[in-house]
């Protein structure tokens, strides 16, 4: 049992890894032990650990001021908000910070009720927005929700990839659709090539607010910026969270002027929104993924690591699929992938789950085509232990 264990409750999933230290995309235990971290802070990482901008705009700040509550001004939170401007799809110009994905979109519910006076939501089978009453509302696994009923009424789930059943769900309740581009916490699934912009047109024809979840799926990670201009869509909506801030908490709910204008001074708030010091490390963040052609090299590397998971499954009769876009990558096994992980963690690679029977990959997306090579080769390693294991040929 790790020391932590004498203090904390048993709600995560712990691993018998004790990271000490990171850079980039790798990170190091206390025993110095070295692993490529595909698993990334559950997608936070974005930029790398300790990226170098980051790192020091944090010790500058920390110099200077680290706390700033909104009902004052503050210049390095200005400075963020104009570099993040110059990056958000076109008509998303009122932006709210606060600390989490949750949150981020909790208050995306909030604004769009109050906008639409219309309490219904239409949600996705398979959605995850997070845990809190809200969010929880309009995720879709029961495991998650069954605990805490009742949750927020008027909330329909629809299949992902099927726009007319999101028609179908529509009547004089509804208000608002919530949408990952693409799904994370379900596996990464990433819907067919005209749901997206159907499900546009379908809210613009029956003037409904849509909200699009790019927490897991923003800032790069597809090879875009936003997964939306996959698909040349945007929505009225957009939460974003998780490396916004480079692995400080920040959350942020982007929306169009008229739609955040009907909140009233007071209605909504946090204590820690616009906080100096997670502004800067934002600032640095944006920085990185501009000016060091972050999102290009999400697209070009995880083209590469694709590639060679797809030339895994031609080897292994395990996987089942291989799907994704840049590096926001899964593989789904016939089997549970808990000892596949174990096994990875034990020959230096750390990976995430989803579900059962699949692996998640969510690199920073400052990894190089060595660092996917040495990735691969310890799955292949591991997947063809497994294959032994369970005599599989």
């Amino acid at each position: 049992m790790n020391g932590e264990d004498q203090y904390l409750d048993h709600i995560y999933q712990r691993f018998p890894v004790n990271i000490a230290r990171g850079k980039g995309a790798k990170v190091w235990d206390t025993s110095d032990r070295e692993y490529i971290d595909c698993m990334g802070g559950y997608g936070v990482a974005i930029v790398g650990h300790c990226n170098d901008r980051v790192v020091q705009a944090i010790r500058t700040q920390l110099e200077k001021l680290i706390v700033c509550h909104m009902s004052l001004y503050n210049d390095t939170r200005l400075k963020f908000l104009q570099k993040l401007s110059t990056i958000t799809p076109a008509g998303l110009d009122k932006i709210f910070f606060s600390n989490s994905g949750a949150e981020a979109v909790e208050a995306a519910l909030k604004f769009s009720r109050k906008f639409t006076g219309k309490a219904g939501v239409i949600a996705m089978n398979g959605a995850y927005h997070g845990k809190t009453f809200g969010a929880l509302s309009v995720t879709y696994n029961e495991k998650y929700r069954k605990s805490f009923q009742p949750l927020l009424q008027g909330v329909k789930f629809v299949p992902y990839a099927d726009p007319s059943k999101v028609e179908d769900a529509i009547d004089d309740t509804i208000g608002t659709v919530i949408v990952e581009p693409i799904q994370g916490e379900s596996g990464i699934i990433v819907p067919p090539d005209n749901v997206i912009e159907s499900i546009r047109r379908i809210c613009d024809q029956h003037k409904l607010v849509l909200v699009f979840d790019e927490i897991q799926s923003g800032l790069g990670r597809t090879g875009k910026m936003w997964a939306g201009q996959l698909w040349n869509t945007v929505p009225d909506i957009m939460c974003l969270a998780k490396g916004i801030a480079g692995g400080v908490p920040m959350g942020l709910t982007i929306t169009r002027t008229e739609i955040i204008e009907c909140i009233k001074t007071g209605e909504h708030s946090s204590t820690f929104s616009g906080n100096p010091l997670a502004c800067a490390a934002g600032y640095a963040t944006l920085e990185a993924l501009t000016e060091d052609k972050l999102v290009e090299n999400a697209e070009k590397t995880g083209r590469y690591f694709k590639e060679n998971l797809l030339m895994l499954k031609e080897r292994h009769r395990i996987i089942r699929e291989i799907r994704g876009r840049g590096m926001m990558l899964a593989v789904e096994l016939r089997f549970d992938v808990k000892d596949i992980l174990l096994d990875a963690m034990r020959r230096g690679l750390l990976m995430l789950y989803s579900g059962k029977n699949i692996i998640r990959l969510l690199p920073p997306i400052v990894m190089d085509e060595q660092t996917v090579s040495q990735a691969i080769h310890i799955i292949d390693l591991v997947l063809s232990a497994e294959e032994k294991r369970r005599h599989v040929v």
